[in-house]
């Protein structure tokens, strides 16, 4: 029994590690994503002439009129394409928010504020909570565009091996919490604004005066970190590092950098500075007569604040980092922080160009009306065969979770895929708020951030991997981090699907369902 249980593990060994080539295959030979959006762009071009040709429509179901395909060859559709180029590239909801969110970005990373606060908490974490502070402060690390990739995963290795423990484990916990975590965190982060816009693009295919927020899974994103937390600990502890043993490598134990009286003073005062934004955004929603309270009814949810809440996270960002520059005299002058926003802003040129080219995918696909007929006819079918509820929910996670396998960027699948989900689910029985199909992707985008090759980072987490052991590889990360996909697969979906059950809302203006009018 014991060798037909070894056989069977080397056969599965060997079926796992030939789809990973496919994978890294396939993955490889996807054009760069401007490039995609491009091709893809061209593509629901002749769609929309073929679809028109052949009569496709589909009854609205609001108003129960008639929506047929537009085709973007006639003359109409051609005149309109080259008069709107620009204009889909500037009214794109992520292209405005993602850029004012890096100004207080921009200022918080470029002052060093984000690198302290991670080595702080690490460094201050007691021996046996070492673990967790590791998965917390990678989740923490989505704040800043690289910092986790660049300075976390290596310092979780070097502590872990000043330790006495194996560097790989540390290693792997930072990943975990910095990649496998990415749909979790405590604060708003860049990616919340980016996926919102997006999301909000789509919805208004079916609901024109939909707004959807940058806080829409806030109230998910938080708890779903403390499940990372506690999911990255124990498999790191119970599972991952025990499989590794004792670390017999050579590789020399590097000192651990602590924090000067400078930058402990520093963090201190940029603390004092959230403490106080917070209060003063508070002043603007908590008292009834609130300056950012709808003025006409009075609501919070549906507000100004909420509305336009980006400007918020740009203060939290911005206030905190610039305080914390002033302490320790990486800002001087105004010269430094424009720099700063400067740099912030020049990381985002790549960004920018697949933004143009993602804009006109989305608006070309709203403007010949084939978003809306393949939602309607997909939710018909989705009706039809009895998939809805939690089952959809669920394999809609996993469906995100294999195309994250082959296409590493989350805004680039998201662009794909929102104009199709999101107004499906919308549109089914009872209709799926955003909100839900978004925060259904976040896990399936994270989850699987582990395991593939397709990862931007993941040749980086191998060259630091190889400090330890230059035989350490791809195969080496890969089977150190399935089991955290696995049990993290399973935590997340089991909370989602409480949260469903139990009917919380998502966030701040995150209903599961879209309200009865």
């Amino acid at each position: 029994m014991k060798f037909l249980f070894k056989k069977l593990r080397k056969v599965a060994g060997r079926i796992f590690a030939r789809s990973l080539d496919y994978v890294e295959i396939i993955g490889n030979r996807l054009p760069h994503p401007a490039t995609l959006f491009a091709l893809l762009a061209v593509i629901v071009v002749l769609i929309s002439w073929l679809g028109h040709a052949l009569g496709a429509q589909a009854p609205h179901p609001v108003d129960g009129t008639t929506i047929e395909a537009k085709n973007l060859l006639s003359g109409d559709g051609i005149r309109w394409m080259y008069t709107n180029l620009i204009d889909n590239f500037l009214k794109f909801p992520p292209l405005g928010y993602v850029l004012v969110v890096m100004i207080g970005i921009g200022v918080a990373e470029g002052s060093g504020l984000f690198t302290t606060m991670i080595r702080s908490l690490v460094l201050s974490a007691p021996p046996r909570l070492v673990t967790g502070a590791i998965v917390l402060a990678g989740i923490l690390s989505h704040l800043a565009s690289e910092a986790g990739y660049v300075i976390l995963i290596p310092l979780g290795a070097m502590i872990f091996h000043a330790l006495g423990r194996h560097p790989m484990a540390g290693l792997a916990a930072a990943f975990c919490g910095v990649s496998g975590g990415f749909g979790a965190n405590f604060f708003i982060g860049s990616i919340d604004p980016i996926l919102a816009g997006i999301s909000q693009s789509a919805a208004q295919m079916i609901m024109p005066d939909m707004v959807v927020n940058p806080a829409v899974n806030y109230y998910f994103m938080f708890v779903s970190s403390f499940l990372v937390v506690i999911i990255g600990t124990w498999v790191t502890e119970r599972i991952v590092e025990p499989r590794m043993g004792k670390y017999l490598g050579n590789a020399e134990k590097l000192p651990i950098v602590q924090l000067t009286a400078g930058e402990k003073k520093g963090l201190r005062w940029a603390g004092v500075a959230l403490i106080f934004t917070l209060a003063l955004l508070a002043l603007t929603i908590i008292p009834v007569n609130g300056i950012f309270r709808d003025p006409d009814t009075g609501s919070v949810l549906h507000s100004p604040f909420f509305n336009g809440i980006i400007i918020a996270i740009l203060l939290m960002f911005f206030i905190p980092g610039l305080v914390y520059g002033i302490i320790v005299k990486s800002i001087r002058s105004d010269k430094d922080v424009a720099k700063y926003i400067g740099q912030s802003m020049s990381g985002m040129g790549g960004y920018i160009v697949l933004v143009f080219f993602a804009a006109q995918f989305v608006y070309f696909f709203n403007y010949s009306n084939l978003g809306i007929i393949f939602a309607i006819k997909g939710a018909q079918t989705l009706q039809s065969i009895g998939l809805t509820g939690i089952n959809l929910i669920v394999a809609f996670v996993l469906l995100s979770a294999f195309i994250n396998m082959f296409m590493g960027s989350a805004s680039a699948k998201w662009a794909i895929m929102a104009p199709v989900f999101i107004p499906m689910l919308m549109l089914i029985d009872p209709p799926y708020h955003p909100g839900l199909t978004q925060a259904a992707f976040r896990i399936g985008d994270s989850v699987t951030n582990l395991i593939t090759p397709m990862m931007s980072y993941f040749a980086l987490i191998v060259t630091f991997a190889q400090k330890y052991d230059e035989k350490y590889g791809i195969g080496t990360i890969i089977s150190a981090m399935i089991p955290y996909t696995v049990v993290l697969t399973v935590g997340w979906l089991l909370l989602l699907v409480a949260w469903m059950m139990i009917g919380l809302p998502l966030g701040p203006d995150g209903p599961l369902f879209i309200p009865v009018q």
